[in-house]
């Protein structure tokens, strides 16, 4: 194409994997005492056992210090988009601060070199990033959740600083960690005592085998086990995860499969794809060597009788058998 910047194999990947990394740390902010401020403020009912996380509109609030453990957050999207909170662990020795001061301002300005394929904008945005970025650890999330929507989620976190964040693109390609939805938590050496929750169903991830479960599903409430059998990366530089979805007559299920690859610039944008209500999910986990608990997360659904379906958020799902259509039929 006439005055296109072609960028070669190499280039392109290092340019996707370095935005990836950008894109989680940029989501980084100062943490706040919301637990006295913002649960009055907006609605919060407080209970000792849940962590309460709450959007009203392109922000992210949630207290800014918990004990470790196995660990409850509701999720309240209040505002008019679909979100998720992901949740993203810092390197030892890294503050939010660090984060904020070395890639928040660069991370947007490299995407916008990648739209309007200005190589020379690319390169200098690509030499701003810290090195340090590339040891994240991504440790679960809330999955994508409609508006007006409420989710929980059951995960072990470990002590350390966190940076919750959601990069779901707005309707102009902007993501909505840009627009304000970042935040950070510490979580203390403290434990909370709580133990792991009995789960109704099980789901299982595999890069191999991809969403595995008993389709036989029953309507009702559930609380379901997703396992994390392995984690890899894909083309779009991060791992899978896993959401919830109903569907309707009108969903375009090859429209659904493009639309959950971030790193396509005209998919993951906002509004979603007609005919799809998230209901929520786990975000990636890690599934590291010697500590169980980090392959496990447990979420909340409420299953009336309809479509329904798991899908993972990867270049697509379809292909690596991460996007499994279930019935939920009445109940009898």
């Amino acid at each position: 194409m006439k005055n296109s910047i072609q960028l070669s194999v190499r280039t392109l990947k290092n340019v996707v994997w370095l935005f990836c990394l950008a894109l989680l740390f940029s989501c980084e902010a100062e943490p706040v005492l919301q637990e006295e401020i913002n649960a009055a403020d907006l609605g919060v009912k407080k209970n000792h056992n849940i962590v309460d996380i709450v959007s009203t509109h392109m922000n992210i609030e949630v207290q800014s210090t918990i004990p470790s453990g196995w660990t409850t957050f509701r999720y309240d999207n209040r505002s008019h988009n679909p979100h998720f909170v992901l949740f993203d662990k810092l390197p030892e020795g890294k503050t939010v601060e660090d984060s904020k001061a070395e890639v928040v301002p660069v991370f947007q300005d490299i995407i916008d070199a990648i739209a309007q394929e200005d190589e020379d904008a690319l390169n200098q945005a690509l030499s701003e990033l810290p090195a340090w970025s590339g040891e994240i650890i991504y440790s679960g999330g809330t999955g994508l959740l409609s508006p007006n929507h409420i989710s929980e989620i059951t995960v072990y976190m470990e002590p350390g600083t966190y940076v919750l964040e959601c990069y779901v693109k707005d309707s102009e390609g902007v993501f909505h960690a840009t627009r304000g939805m970042i935040t950070g938590m510490v979580v203390t050496e403290d434990h909370n005592g709580n133990k792991e929750p009995k789960f109704t169903m099980e789901v299982r991830i595999s890069s191999e085998t991809g969403i595995e479960f008993d389709k036989k599903v029953r309507p009702g409430k559930h609380l379901i086990k997703a396992f994390f059998e392995d984690q890899t990366v894909y083309t779009h530089f991060l791992g899978h995860d896993i959401h919830l979805v109903r569907l309707d007559e009108n969903t375009d299920l090859d429209e659904l499969n493009s639309w959950m690859n971030w790193s396509d610039p005209n998919a993951f944008k906002t509004p979603a794809p007609e005919g799809v209500e998230f209901l929520g999910g786990m975000q990636d986990l890690p599934a590291l060597e010697g500590k169980e608990e980090s392959h496990v997360g447990y979420f909340d659904a409420h299953l009336k009788p309809g479509t329904y379906a798991f899908i993972a958020e990867v270049p697509d799902p379809m292909s690596k058998g991460m996007f499994e259509v279930f019935t939920v039929p009445s109940a009898r």
